[in-house]
């Protein structure tokens, strides 16, 4: 099955636009009358027909349409990005491919960088959501700054965890989290998080975790925190 992907769709007629079409024509060598998967990103999965194939702009017919139950659990993580952008793009796509809901770039005291651009990394969030057959695509936040994260109310009622390498510290995120909940997982920088930031966390409710007794690189603890909560709420 090819998936395509295409935002704000109204039904009965699709147009794809140029990205996609090239995709669907040059690439997959699809004609008039060939049926297609598309989706809005928004748990819609539509089943459609070529009306016209164009590498600029391809017309679709709506023959079925189907919507995809949420998940019973959300997923946020919270991550310093990485000096390498690729290393960022690489768990971006890794952790979509996994399955998570949304993704804030997060600024703290030890950032190797304050700034990333998050266009290359939402098209690498559709690409991944069109390869693994995901018909929701995971909500981008812009870099955030740690204190503005704690102070918000945004995340009432989630479990909330604060990931870091401390050898004295044996509280596994897997066994602390309770399954079909609400998650918001932090993780810093290779730096790891200051003293002083971890102790705010804290006091606002956060809980210590580990990942594990290997001292992970950024984009390896972003995968393994989304992979132990999938794998939670199996």
């Amino acid at each position: 099955m090819q998936l395509f992907f295409q935002e704000n769709i109204t039904p009965p007629l699709i147009t794809l636009e140029a990205d996609e079409s090239k995709h669907l024509c040059k690439v997959l060598r699809k004609k008039q009358g060939d049926h297609v998967f598309v989706t809005n990103g928004e748990g819609t999965l539509f089943e459609c027909v070529i009306l016209e194939a164009n590498p600029k702009e391809t017309n679709l017919k709506v023959l079925y349409s189907s919507k995809v139950e949420e998940d019973t659990f959300r997923i946020h993580l919270a991550i310093a990005p990485t000096k390498s952008p690729d290393r960022m793009e690489w768990m971006v796509e890794k952790v979509t491919e996994i399955g998570f809901h949304e993704l804030t770039l997060l600024e703290t005291m030890n950032s190797e960088r304050s700034y990333l651009k998050t266009d290359r990394l939402e098209k690498k969030i559709i690409s991944a959501c069109k390869q693994s057959l995901k018909y929701r695509i995971p909500k981008l936040h812009p870099v955030t700054k740690l204190d503005e994260i704690l102070g918000s109310g945004e995340f009432e009622g989630f479990q909330k965890f604060i990931a870091y390498v401390d050898e004295h510290h044996d509280h596994h995120l897997f066994d602390l989290a309770e399954p079909n909940g609400k998650y918001l997982v932090m993780i810093g920088p290779e730096g790891d998080f200051d003293p002083s930031e971890i102790r705010k966390a804290m006091d606002c409710g956060f809980n210590a975790v580990s990942l594990g007794k290997a001292r992970l690189r950024t984009e390896t603890a972003g995968l393994a925190a989304v992979q132990m909560l999938q794998t939670l709420n199996r």
